[in-house]
């Protein structure tokens, strides 16, 4: 695989059955695929380093020699394993059996990079993702025992990074909620006031929310959205309290949400009926898509299936490029991949028959 030339726009697709690299320039009209990169195995989070645009890490999941974070520096000539793997302490008796989303660190922290693993915990990498160790103050937090596994498991699906202050992080967890440090990672707050869980006796209880994705607003560091088991939600106060922006959608439930690169209150997110039936609302596939932080939302379905669509698609399977106008991309678990290059007006299928697709993400080099 050859690095591509300035300025083409990539999308990296994980599956459960490899790795696959979509590119085209920025018209987004013709696309070339090369994949599957390793072949067989289920591929939970494929990821550019923005920092050189040049470094991809991928998430991976082998039947047999079980979870790593595999990484190349030169857009997938070769690739490394880690030393050690990323593994618990002995004292934690705990065993990673699935590594769900690996995050590169800021532009002023170079070499770091995060992983969010099952059982949930976080660990971090100082020296590109050779070496891992556990981050122990959300790993050893004292509510550990009150949380509780999703229906994917208990996970850290979620890391976010505060791009204007660099002590304060977010993760979040299916079933936790949401958790802020403001130490670098050294202590961690569940920050999940107004946030539902239907399922418990308390619906608004301090930690124990299925959140399945939050995301940061490019430009607006304090305010976070994220989807919900229980609904859609939007937070202007760096998580100190949340707002419920699901009037206007066909359904509370849901797993992915992106958010616009450069217009913070534009937000994209694909409902699904509910937990028991997780598939498109009546067979109609149809993102929605508000320009107001979510008081308000618009269908968008054009040029995609409306009639006998159920179809599913997962909490990482949804990203957005910086191009102008924006691309928006997601993935279904069924093996289609579909893409808008004008901001969700005019969908199109960009590749069919994959395997189940795990993740999505786009991006301009």
């Amino acid at each position: 695989m050859s690095k591509p030339k300035k300025g083409s726009v990539v999308v990296l697709v994980g599956t459960r059955k490899g790795a696959f690299v979509f590119r085209s320039d920025a018209r987004r009209r013709s696309w070339s695929v090369e994949g599957p990169h390793f072949a067989g195995q289920n591929v939970h989070h494929f990821i550019l380093d923005s920092r050189d645009a040049e470094t991809l890490y991928v998430a991976t999941r082998n039947d047999w020699w079980g979870p790593d974070v595999v990484r190349s520096r030169n857009w997938g000539r070769t690739w490394q394993r880690t030393k050690g793997g990323v593994r618990y302490a002995k004292d934690a008796k705990l065993s990673v059996t699935c590594i769900w989303h690996v995050r590169p660190g800021r532009p002023s922290e170079p070499g770091v990079v995060y992983a969010g693993v099952d059982p949930a915990g976080l660990f971090r990498s100082e020296d590109g993702g050779v070496t891992w160790e556990e981050v122990r103050g959300l790993n050893r937090h004292p509510t550990r025992k009150r949380w509780t596994p999703g229906a994917g498991g208990l996970i850290v699906h979620t890391i976010a990074l505060d791009p204007a202050n660099a002590q304060r992080m977010y993760v979040a967890i299916s079933a936790a909620g949401v958790f802020r440090s403001d130490d670098g990672g050294r202590t961690w707050q569940p920050r999940n006031k107004g946030t539902r869980a239907d399922f418990l006796p308390n619906r608004f209880p301090e930690l124990g929310q299925c959140v399945h994705k939050l995301a940061l607003a490019p430009g607006s560091p304090d305010l976070l959205y994220q989807q919900n088991h229980c609904g859609v939600y939007r937070s202007d106060s760096a998580g100190e309290s949340w707002s419920d922006i699901s009037r206007g959608l066909p359904s509370r439930f849901g797993f992915p949400i992106a958010v616009h690169p450069r217009q913070p209150k534009t937000i994209w997110v694909l409902p699904l009926v509910s937990a028991e039936m997780r598939a498109c609302p009546q067979g109609s596939l149809a993102v929605y898509r508000s320009t107001n932080a979510g008081r308000s939302w618009q269908k968008q379905n054009r040029g995609l299936p409306v009639r006998n669509a159920f179809l599913t698609i997962l909490r990482e399977a949804m990203s957005t490029d910086t191009c102008d106008p924006a691309g928006v991309y997601f993935g279904t678990e069924t093996g289609q991949l579909f893409y808008a290059r004008d901001e969700g007006r005019q969908w199109r299928l960009l590749a069919d028959f994959l395997p189940p697709i795990l993740s999505v993400e786009a991006a301009v080099v």
